[in-house]
């Protein structure tokens, strides 16, 4: 494991060549991408059973790379990920069409949060990460959640709670083109098996 003293090293090794913070970010992005790489090329390792270029007696081996593109948080990642001849190598790091490995997702789920429009989304993200995303990913993010959110709404309630806190927060939301005050109540119910479950919530324009 890599320990803080490693680290200092690191910082300390590369703080020369660095000149400006698109430098470090620069050399970020090249660290998590040569670490991707290394850690994909052990994944195939472990899968095969034996190291690269050494021979085994083995009918599966590696056939070569394939090339691809993923967003991150350090912006876009050229990552090559290795093949097997059988076919049946199935990367945990980088799924297969996997096309993110970041938090881009809760990101987009932040801005959606404040306010913001799907174009005033893609366009944050791109200023202070610069990734490019599009508009139908944003939706597609923001949809999901909307349906987490009916499956919550939908979900069977007890028949008892013999403890009820009751509480108010008060957030900002885009409606009607708008910024506005919400008020939003919610009711934490503690069940008969002592857990604690958001009961329900409700919002109030103030």
């Amino acid at each position: 494991m890599t320990t803080q003293s490693d680290i200092k090293k690191l910082s300390e090794q590369m703080a020369g060549s660095m000149n400006s913070f698109d430098d470090i970010k620069d050399f970020q992005k090249q660290l998590m991408q040569s670490f991707i790489d290394t850690a994909l090329e052990a994944e195939m390792e472990d899968h095969l059973g034996y190291p690269k270029h050494e021979k085994a007696d083995k009918p599966n081996k590696r056939n070569g790379h394939t090339k691809k593109t993923v967003r991150s948080d350090t912006g876009d990642l050229e990552i090559s990920t290795p093949r097997d001849r059988d076919g049946d190598f199935e990367p945990a790091l980088v799924r297969k069409h996997q096309s993110r490995i970041s938090g881009l997702d809760d990101k987009i789920i932040f801005l959606y949060a404040k306010g913001q429009t799907t174009t005033e989304i893609v366009e944050s993200i791109k200023e202070l990460y610069d990734v490019d995303i599009s508009s139908s990913l944003v939706s597609r993010v923001t949809d999901n959640i909307l349906e987490d959110i009916t499956v919550w709404q939908n979900r069977p309630l007890s028949s008892v709670y013999p403890i009820v806190y009751l509480d108010c927060i008060v957030v900002k939301v885009r409606q009607d083109k708008q910024i506005i005050n919400k008020a939003i109540y919610l009711a934490l119910g503690v069940g008969l098996d002592g857990k604690k479950r958001a009961a329900w919530h409700v919002a109030i324009r103030e």
